[in-house]
């Protein structure tokens, strides 16, 4: 049986720098694992099946599953895996749990089918599976490109941060509707990102003046009364806030662990679902052997 731990991200930079000609749009971001974690188990089996703490995800559309199609069709291996997964990432928050639910399925059962695939064979796998699922292979801080699917490894951003997930039900195809609110005037040259990279090459943090989202000027538009949770979250004493990749989950920057559990604090006590997380510096080294 094999263990992984599958961490949920944010986005400390995220710029789009214009609609592509396939339809999608370009985009340049700066990406960080942080220490909320889905925990997945596998057991070799003649077939491929999956249950999930959460009955709303289990079924054969969630990315684990055909993540593990994926591998078994490319691989021609015959036989299967028996998966259970214990969501602890809020879902549909732009934390990327799917994501890397589906990452964490590739790295587990590419080891307990020995299939040996290198990385390298991976990433295009992960690309197939969605946008963030390259990154997930990597984890840790990662410059990504294109669709996402282009990942560079950074040296490691270091810090705690404050993540609120404000109750709103789950938004369909919430990623399209905010791409779609964006206009000429919302795209960037990508020289947020350019800092933020050449920032930690100096092996210096990345301060909350170089934090930038793009959605983060649309999110009042998508996300009913998001203004208020952002406003909650700002009178507990959080700065700079921005969304978590897509949202509607929020993040801010904290200079502690004891600055980040008394803003959590501040927010459970209200109801709020918080969390106090921690930069990972790369996911990979938590994966069992």
């Amino acid at each position: 049986m094999l263990r992984y731990m599958a961490p949920a991200k944010i986005n400390p930079v995220l710029e789009v720098l214009g609609r592509r000609d396939d339809g999608y749009h370009e985009v340049r971001s700066l990406m960080q694992a942080v220490n909320l974690c889905d925990v997945l188990t596998f057991k070799l089996a003649e077939k491929v099946s999956f249950e999930c703490t959460e009955p709303s995800l289990q079924n054969t559309e969630n990315l684990v599953v055909k993540a593990a199609e994926l591998l078994r069709r490319v691989t021609g291996y015959s036989r299967g895996a028996s998966i259970k997964l214990e969501k602890c990432i809020p879902w549909g928050t732009g934390l990327g749990g799917g994501s890397s639910d589906a990452a964490a399925t590739l790295l587990a059962l590419n080891e307990l089918w020995d299939t040996r695939l290198e990385i390298s064979e991976l990433l295009p796998l992960a690309a197939k599976l969605g946008s963030d699922v390259p990154f997930f292979i990597y984890g840790g801080t990662a410059l990504t490109e294109g669709r996402g699917e282009k990942v560079t490894p950074l040296h490691p951003i270091s810090g705690w941060f404050v993540i609120l997930v404000p109750p709103l039900s789950e938004m369909g195809s919430k990623t399209k509707q905010l791409y779609s609110l964006l206009n000429t005037l919302h795209y960037t040259e990508g020289l947020f990102v350019d800092e933020a990279v050449e920032t930690l090459s100096r092996l210096e943090q990345v301060r909350s003046p170089l934090l930038f989202n793009v959605f983060d000027n649309v999110a009042f538009d998508a996300f009913n009364r998001l203004k208020d949770w952002w406003g909650q979250f700002e009178e507990t004493g959080a700065t700079n806030i921005h969304l978590a990749g897509s949202g509607p989950a929020m993040f801010a920057s904290v200079e502690s662990q004891t600055r980040a559990e008394e803003l959590c604090d501040r927010l459970r006590r209200q109801r709020l679902k918080a969390y106090a997380v921690s930069a990972l510096k790369s996911w990979r080294k938590w994966l069992p052997r």
